[in-house]
């Protein structure tokens, strides 16, 4: 059997940015496995003056790259869904070292990925406006056209599947792009996209990639070449994208993450509930926006349900992922870990009963439950992103809906039961964006729209059905066969 040959090229990336090709970058970035403290490999880390070009280049290679025909412009994620295919093992093991997660959790983002390409392949070949009702003799169209330039700022949790649920389509409907991936995983959430696109015949100039700090995304935002700005990450530097896009006139997306509820109510099925929530808490560290980081149980089987969590948090192995040998693997970095170690402190220290959990040896954190969390508290108000479960009780439906939506900003909310009327009751009641009955929070899909409310977000929505309207702006066209006499 003839083996395929290594798809990654690290001497491409080594000290090296992607802005019209591969071009020498003045300052060094190592990426270092969570893992196992290692460098992993190099790449060039981008200044703000290096924006200028990338955003010039983006915006000259721009109007050619929306006037090829549908069908180029689709071949190209097709081959690139290809691409991803044919080099699965190699990527997955990659994204998983980079990322420090568990191996299935590097295929998932690959199979994603995949997904997030040929649903971009479609959409050059569907419908781009409206025919609108006008007077005789004039042509009246709303057409979709592409902002122009759309820049990415993508975090270090999922960043192929985050930098690609916006790249693709974002390309796939006329527009060039600029990544800005976490410094922490600017393969993964970034060169790996470039090498693909470039092997998949996308023209020079279109893409480029530009890790780099806050520094960085602050010039990409403001560069007057930039239409669009597409953030993912915390509630904090999504503020300050916001401001900064609102100022210079640019349409912003921002998904922020939040806390999230699941509902578990009295007529539950106890094993299935206890695995829905150590899932949803506790998958890739609890480092994901959709977390199940709190958990509302019916007062009368909470018991019964903590007793479950403590021995799957007890029993649950944690350790480098990359072996295929642990579900769970380390926090992004030691930055990361303390702060999840000090909110664990905090709410323990006003009142919180720590069960199991609440330690670490390097970053590698136990997963964690309390109980007894209430307003106030960090744990309790905002987003932890480490493996940390909080479980509070309610009496009635009416109080767990109370209970959910006490929050600032939720980007998803579950609730599970016996009875699906119950169960669609509540949902229906539910304050997020994404709301799922008889499962956990983190679920995601190529085709859903995705956002949230409050500090999940600013309102606005992406993916499937949603991607025209985030990735393009309307224009109207008139046309008549002769320009009319006035009387003036």
């Amino acid at each position: 059997m003839t083996s395929i040959p290594p798809f990654l090229s690290p001497e491409r990336w080594s000290q090296h940015l992607f802005c019209g090709g591969w071009q020498p970058a003045p300052e060094r970035l190592d990426i270092v496995e969570p893992a196992t403290g290692k460098r992993l490999a190099t790449t060039g880390q981008a200044r703000p003056q290096d924006v200028a070009q990338a955003a010039a280049l983006a915006q000259q290679a721009q109007p050619a790259w929306a006037a090829q025909a549908p069908r180029e412009r689709a071949a190209v994620f097709h081959r690139a869904a290809a691409l991803l295919q044919q080099h699965f093992d190699e990527l997955a093991l990659w994204v998983t070292r980079e990322t420090g997660g568990a191996l299935f959790k590097g295929q998932h983002e690959v199979r994603e990925a995949i997904a997030f390409c040929l649903q971009a392949a479609a959409m050059p070949m569907q419908a781009q406006g409206q025919v609108l009702p006008s007077v005789p003799g004039r042509l009246s169209l709303a057409q979709r056209v592409p902002h122009g330039v759309v820049a990415v700022i993508s975090p270090f949790n999922f960043p192929l599947i985050l930098t690609l649920r916006v790249a693709a389509p974002a390309l796939a409907t006329g527009n060039a792009v600029l990544i800005k991936p976490d410094p922490r995983t600017p393969v993964s959430g970034g060169h790996l996209i470039a090498q693909l696109f470039e092997a998949a015949g996308l023209p020079a100039g279109v893409l480029g990639v530009l890790p780099g700090g806050a520094d960085v995304g602050e010039a990409l935002i403001t560069a007057p070449e930039v239409g669009m700005v597409s953030f993912t990450g915390s509630a904090g530097a999504g503020r300050r994208v916001g401001e900064l896009a609102a100022r210079h006139l640019k349409k912003a997306s921002l998904e922020l993450g939040g806390t999230n509820s699941l509902v578990i109510l009295d007529d539950a099925d106890l094993d299935l509930a206890a695995s829905n929530a150590a899932w949803g808490a506790w998958l890739h560290q609890g480092q994901i926006c959709m977390a199940s980081n709190r958990v509302l149980v019916h007062e009368s089987i909470a018991p019964a349900l903590i007793e479950r969590l403590v021995a799957k948090a007890t029993h649950l192995p944690v350790g480098d992922g990359a072996t295929g040998q642990f579900p769970l693997g380390p926090l992004i970095d030691a930055r990361q870990r303390d702060r999840v170690h000090q909110t664990v402190q905090e709410a323990v220290q006003a009142g919180a009963q720590l069960l199991a959990g609440g330690t670490y040896e390097g970053l590698f954190y136990r997963p964690t439950v309390l109980t007894g969390t209430r307003a106030g508290m960090r744990v309790h108000d905002e987003e932890v992103f480490g493996p940390v479960l909080n479980l509070n009780t309610f009496r009635n439906d009416d109080e767990a809906a109370e209970l959910a939506n006490a929050h600032r900003g939720g980007l998803a909310a579950a609730v599970i039961t016996r009875s699906l009327e119950r169960g669609m009751a509540l949902a229906q009641r539910l304050r997020a964006g994404m709301v799922h009955v008889n499962d956990q929070t983190v679920n995601d899909d190529a085709t859903n729209p995705f956002g949230g409310p409050g500090i999940a977000g600013n309102g606005s929505v992406h993916g499937g059905p949603a991607d025209w309207e985030a990735f393009t702006t309307w224009r109207w066209l008139t046309v008549k066969q002769a320009a009319p006499a006035y009387p003036f």
